[in-house]
């Protein structure tokens, strides 16, 4: 159904949905930003610790407080309204006959050009931890968004090209590379708080901060990579292995 549905009409409906939440963040819900970081605070450090009972408890205190905050939320109430309208509208053109796509984004007639898909190396998680295998696998350039917990990454378990990217967004969590020693690294990390220990250079109070590094020949020496990484809360660490 939501494939039917024009990148333009969806543009709109994430714009009018962020306004409404900076509306309701600044006139009615000043605590808004308040109870969605305590509830993922609860769920991280419960998430953690799940081993344990008290782990348990705080894992799902947390999920069931940011249940209830974003069901609470005027933004969300609003794509709630608009996604059962858009489910209503497309129940109604399905009665009246076999729903019709035109194609306006190409050229109908354009013949494919040939393409091979790759499984991304990293998978888009937004709740739980995530360590590259520990045995041979083939490397991907890595592009991800998180919510909360950990990522690790060991570029020795695989073969870099001479040049390599990482980028990673996450909301809470930490963050670790190891890199071979022969591999060059520029790293690029923004956090809001938190910690960083790249390559021995130690920032124990990382607020609303950016740091930038390379290694001595980045630029004349290949293989390389190159490390974009931000944080809302959490720390990096990149360590030579």
């Amino acid at each position: 159904m939501f494939s039917k549905i024009s990148t333009n009409t969806i543009n709109w409906i994430i714009i009018i949905g962020v306004a409404l939440l900076g509306i309701e963040i600044a006139f009615f819900n000043g605590e808004l930003i308040f109870s969605l970081l305590f509830a993922s605070i609860l769920a991280y450090i419960g998430r953690r610790y799940y081993y344990k009972t008290y782990g348990k408890v705080l894992f799902w205190i947390g999920i069931i407080m940011l249940a209830i905050t974003v069901m609470n939320m005027i933004a969300v109430r609003f794509l709630i309204i608009v996604g059962f309208a858009l489910f209503l509208q497309h129940h109604y053109k399905s009665k009246q006959g076999p729903v019709k796509w035109d194609v306006s984004f190409e050229e109908a007639h354009s013949e494919a050009e040939a393409l091979f898909q790759t499984e991304p190396l990293i998978p888009q998680k937004l709740l739980g931890d995530h360590i590259t295998s520990e045995i041979g696998y083939e490397w991907h350039d890595i592009t991800i968004h998180g919510g909360v917990g950990d990522r690790v990454l060991d570029l020795s378990n695989t073969v870099l090209p001479e040049d390599s990217f990482i980028a990673i967004r996450h909301f809470i969590g930490n963050i670790e590379i190891y890199v071979p020693y022969e591999i060059e690294i520029s790293i690029h990390h923004s956090s809001l708080f938190g910690r960083a220990n790249i390559l021995g250079q130690y920032h124990m109070n990382i607020m609303n901060q950016q740091l930038s590094y390379h290694t001595a020949d980045y630029y004349t020496t290949k293989p390389r990579v190159k490390i974009m990484t931000s944080l809302l809360s959490g720390d990096i660490e990149v360590k030579r292995i």
